[in-house]
């Protein structure tokens, strides 16, 4: 069974680096990956950081996660607590997740975590979602067993927009996993109509080799997110860390974008439209 580590971990690891180390090892960071979608409720990852000079496994990982604080989601006029949940499909398994405030385009929406005597604060807004018109599973050649997907959609005119693309395998991930170099800003586009290729994404990390394309058999699920100016920027900074570093979980350097007050990290707000692509059946070896 592949073992899944989410990017949770790499901001872990990244939170202290050789540099910063001595400012770092008398306190660790609280380390937040949050968000809340359109149509959907707030779930946050909450941990502390772990000094680089410990071993990163899963046992001292889980020591590091944070199940006790306090996080409250407030859109202005309603708020909720946020209750931890066991989730085992996911890595580490605790996730702090929203029941009653929904998220809505156009609105603002904070976050406030309190843990000890420490208090960590974000703000984001959610944009308008735009809808993927067609997602499609393309083979260099038709004898292949590998291909891409094609992303299609149309950019609103006269409305400044941030995407980001992510894909989950039906039975293999338990999550979307952001695409490799699936970070759009619209003023690069030429068109209003786009075709995108969609590299899978590295967000995992499997015992197997990594590959970057999806494969015959597998059912996808294409997410199309509007994200914000901060959002874009911080996932654009991982990536950069992903890419310059020969290991990634240890990246190259501590140049992740953040907008956490007090912490590290992200709290986004997302509209998201899902296609499902179906690729062909794996043939069977006679």
């Amino acid at each position: 069974m592949k073992k899944y580590i989410l990017f949770l971990f790499t901001l872990i690891a990244v939170s202290c680096s050789k540099d910063d180390f001595s400012e770092q090892s008398t306190e660790s960071k609280i380390v937040v990956e949050g968000w809340i979608e359109e149509g959907d409720y707030a779930q946050v990852l909450l941990s502390s950081s772990i000094p680089v000079t410990d071993v990163i496994d899963s046992t001292n990982v889980l020591n590091h996660v944070i199940r006790s604080a306090k996080i409250t989601v407030s859109d202005g006029l309603n708020s909720e607590v946020l209750r931890v949940r066991n989730d085992k499909n996911r890595v580490p398994p605790f996730v702090y997740y929203g029941t009653t405030l929904i998220g809505e385009a156009g609105k603002e929406y904070s976050i406030k975590i309190e843990y000890l005597n420490r208090v960590v604060q974000a703000v984001t807004t959610i944009p308008k979602s735009v809808k993927i018109t067609n997602a499609e599973y393309i083979k260099k050649n038709p004898s292949d067993t590998t291909g891409y997907v094609f992303v299609k959609f149309d950019d609103p005119v006269n409305e400044k927009n941030y995407y980001q693309i992510a894909t989950k395998i039906d039975g293999e991930e338990p999550i979307f996993v952001p695409a490799f170099y699936g970070n759009l800003d619209d003023k690069n586009f030429t068109a209003s109509a786009m075709s995108i290729q969609i590299n899978r994404g590295v967000l995992l990390f499997p015992k197997t080799k990594f590959t970057p394309y999806f494969t015959d058999g597998d059912l996808i699920f294409v997410k199309l997110r509007t994200q914000n100016k901060d959002a874009l920027d911080f996932w654009n900074s991982w990536q950069n860390e992903i890419v310059n570093s020969r290991n990634p979980i240890y990246p190259a350097n501590t140049s992740l974008k953040s907008n956490i007050n007090g912490g590290i990290g992200i709290w986004a707000g997302y509209g998201q439209s899902i296609f499902i692509v179906k690729t062909p059946e794996k043939i069977k070896p006679i």
